[in-house]
């Protein structure tokens, strides 16, 4: 791995405001802002790329890699910390500064969010605290992940929404993406998965009910949906006869399409998630629509870290045989956890490979 980071560093140059001068360390800077400003320090950039680079995102892989490999190989709760920091990772920079110059960079890295590795093979975060140790993989007890303010705030206005229903989740649990490192899927790749969504929904419920109306039929109605499907729903909508699982798995589709219409402004509120939606109001809404605007990052992020939260909670009470969270419905959370990763583009992820860890 760190043979790999080596290799980068002859690569792209750009001006600096000034070249360190005396003795130098090198560091790779891990931030997660979507802008981000340039070192105000004197240093030799070496390389810098964000997601617009295809390499980015393999090299982010072959780290996170790394990190999980330090010393047991196994998985900790500080490991998996730093690899949600490295899948929210926008831009990448190797740089060399002064031996005296380390407190500019460290300040520089927390306003961008930014973890660093040294070249000795240290993962740390912007006080210079070991966050993952290359030998044995500890984690300095003084070592924290970087995450914006406002990742902080909403954290703990979703931690209060939910104690105000006799909901409580550990605050152990991190802050997720935030307003500053959101990349939102567009207004017209979100219509097309609603549509996509819609018509698989159908697909499924008609062939439960006994009543199938056919691939041929649904596409010729909403022929715009097509480009959109995914290969398991592709896959799904081609079986002449698929089975009552298969349908009852597509048809709790349904929330995934609420959700989306939701974020389109087409549902005004999002209502707690104690009953399904109304799927005839949902399947008339996206039937009619005109004109629908994606609502703004903050009302999606508040979704989404609250629901984090909850699905947390739910699988909690199962897999400790507490039963189900009271109130609330377990396949609606996991629904709209997914369609909520699947818009803020969690782990880079396409539909069918949308992941809602907790």
């Amino acid at each position: 791995m760190l043979e790999k980071f080596r290799s980068l560093l002859p690569s792209r140059q750009a001006a600096a405001p000034a070249a360190p001068v005396g003795a130098t360390l090198l560091f790779n800077a891990y931030c997660t802002l979507v802008q981000i400003p340039k070192p105000p320090f004197a240093h030799v950039l070496h390389l810098r790329r964000d997601l617009s680079d295809p390499e980015l995102l393999a090299h982010l892989n072959d780290f996170c890699g790394y990190v999980l490999d330090r010393g047991d190989g196994q998985m900790s709760r500080d490991k998996y910390h730093v690899i949600l920091h490295l899948q929210r990772v926008q831009h990448h920079l190797a740089i060399s500064i002064g031996a005296d110059d380390t407190a500019a960079l460290y300040a520089w890295a927390k306003e961008v969010n930014a973890v660093l590795f040294t070249k000795d093979g240290q993962v740390i975060d912007p006080d210079g605290h070991v966050l993952v140790d290359a030998g044995d993989g500890s984690t300095d007890p003084q070592a924290r992940v970087p995450y914006p303010a406002r990742a902080w705030t909403r954290k703990a206005a979703s931690e209060a929404a939910l104690a105000a229903r006799g909901i409580d989740v550990p605050d152990t649990l991190p802050p997720l993406v935030c307003e500053d490192e959101l990349v939102l899927r567009d207004r017209d790749d979100i219509v097309g998965r609603a549509r996509a969504l819609l018509l698989i929904s159908l697909r499924a419920e008609s062939v439960a009910s006994g009543e199938p109306m056919s691939a041929d039929t649904l596409l010729s109605k909403m022929p715009l949906a097509d480009d959109h499907l995914s290969p398991e729903e592709r896959a799904f909508l081609e079986k002449e006869a698929p089975s009552q699982q298969e349908c009852a798995q597509f048809m709790w589709r349904y929330e995934s399409l609420y959700l989306l219409e939701w974020a389109l402004g087409m549902v005004d509120e999002l209502r707690f998630p104690s009953e399904p939606c109304d799927t005839a109001s949902t399947v008339a809404k996206l039937i009619e629509m005109r004109g629908p605007s994606v609502r703004p990052d903050a009302g999606i992020l508040d979704a989404l870290d609250l629901t984090y939260r909850l699905h947390w909670h739910i699988r909690q009470q199962r897999l400790k045989k507490r039963g189900e969270a009271a109130g609330v419905d377990a396949d609606v959370v996991m629904e709209r956890h997914h369609a909520l990763n699947w818009l803020v583009r969690f782990q880079h992820a396409g539909w069918d490979m949308v992941d809602t860890p907790t």
